[in-house]
């Protein structure tokens, strides 16, 4: 777990705008999954339910209805900035893609053993013709292509780089060439089928390497500004000058008080304009939310005082002010957190607690109805690929003992 940097201080209205900007308001309710993402940012991806719980958040979207938007190709899962994977609305995939360009450090390993790029170029080629014949897993994939294909043997294996394949994988993705399919259509898992992608999303692409960033800049500014150069350069794994060659196309303004923060000429109006809402609007979202993730300050998540609260975050307490991500699920009210839950998949119910020791009705009736949510839809809630109910139980045990001592 990151540490966190110099927090922002208590801002309800900064709060609040960013609650609004990210669609956690209630302005999203009922918008397609495609609209989304759009308005507030690509969905980090770890095989866990972040992009689920993204959409149920702000639109009130059903995993069938994500799943649904997933099979049609109005939202895909990908490799993106610095070659992670997120869920990207359809309008994005060729930027996304292009984005990811650059950052697969399993050639570099490869290269190490040994590969060549030519050695891999032959394999891609391969690939390509295997899956000319239809979609095939990565065990028919290597049946395909044959001698095309080879084990980096015990060194290799002490690297996590078994086999060449994944190296032409990672290769061909970024590429627009081929895309992955998950095998039973949902995204909270990370069992995939390769297949051709057709037309290629980034055949129409027409910008240069600098346009692109500037580009993501565009996008990332509108998602979650004001924002800091270092919070673009973070979430771009650009280097300083590159994030600031990036940007200056944008005519970005300071935000009043803190010149380091930057946002539109427009949305500086719209800030200026924007009155916090009065009644709460409570939202339950993943760990990995762009309300969160997007700027990596939790400091300015929180309410005065909760800097000092103790959460349970890599197998210890710390205090929440000395964090840089959610600890676990968060429970926001109008940009500020005030709680944290996980599923407790043996009760299969919400473990929960919010920083005040009596929560309103609001609070609880976005607790069932989140509850509803992952019993029911998702069956339950991991943040990422390898959590699970097992090694989630000392997270569960602490949220149920801090809600306790809360209620006292």
């Amino acid at each position: 777990m990151a540490k966190a940097k110099a927090g922002n201080g208590h801002d309800p209205k900064l709060q609040g705008w960013r609650a609004h900007r990210q669609g956690l308001d209630g302005a999203l309710a009922g918008r397609t999954p495609a609209e989304v993402l759009e308005k507030t940012g690509w969905a980090r991806s770890v095989g866990g339910v972040g992009p689920y719980l993204t959409l149920f958040a702000r639109a009130g979207t059903s995993r069938a209805a994500t799943d649904a938007a997933v099979a049609k190709l109005a939202i895909h899962e990908l490799p993106a900035v610095r070659g992670c994977a997120y869920v990207v609305p359809a309008s994005d995939f060729a930027l996304a893609l292009a984005a990811a360009e650059g950052f697969d450090s399993e050639i570099r390993v490869a290269e190490k053993l040994g590969v060549t790029i030519k050695e891999i170029d032959r394999l891609c080629d391969k690939i390509l013709d295997a899956l000319d014949d239809g979609p095939k897993d990565p065990e028919e994939l290597r049946e395909a292509v044959g001698g095309a294909l080879r084990n980096l043997g015990e060194e290799g294996k002490k690297k996590g780089l078994i086999t060449t394949l994944p190296v032409a994988l990672g290769r061909l993705q970024p590429a627009g060439e081929i895309r992955r399919i998950p095998v039973n259509g949902r995204l909270d898992q990370q069992r995939y089928k390769y297949a051709r992608w057709r037309p290629n999303p980034r055949a129409r692409l027409r910008l240069g390497k600098d346009e692109i960033a500037s580009e993501v800049a565009r996008r990332y500014f509108r998602w979650i500004g004001p924002a800091s150069l270092a919070e673009f350069q973070w979430f771009s794994a650009l280097g300083v000058k590159a994030a600031k060659e990036a940007v200056g196309p944008l005519k970005l303004v300071p935000f009043p008080g803190d010149e380091t923060r930057l946002l539109f000429a427009d949305d500086l109006e719209a800030w200026r304009a924007f009155v916090p809402p009065k009644k709460p609007h409570i939202r339950l979202v993943s760990s990995l939310d762009g309300i969160s993730l997007l700027r990596r300050d939790l400091p300015g998540l929180l309410g005065p005082g909760d800097e000092k609260r103790k959460v349970f975050a890599d197998k210890a307490l710390t205090p929440l002010g000395g964090l840089a991500d959610l600890p676990s699920h968060g429970i926001f009210d109008r940009g500020r957190l005030i709680g944290l839950w996980e599923y407790d998949v043996p009760e299969a119910s919400l473990a929960w607690m919010t920083f005040e020791p009596k929560p309103g009705p609001e609070v609880r009736e976005a607790i069932r109805a989140a509850e509803d949510f992952v019993k029911n839809d998702l069956g339950d809630a991991r943040s990422f690929s390898l959590d699970s109910p097992k090694s989630r139980t000392p997270r569960v045990e602490a949220i149920r003992r801090a809600g306790a001592a809360a209620a006292r």
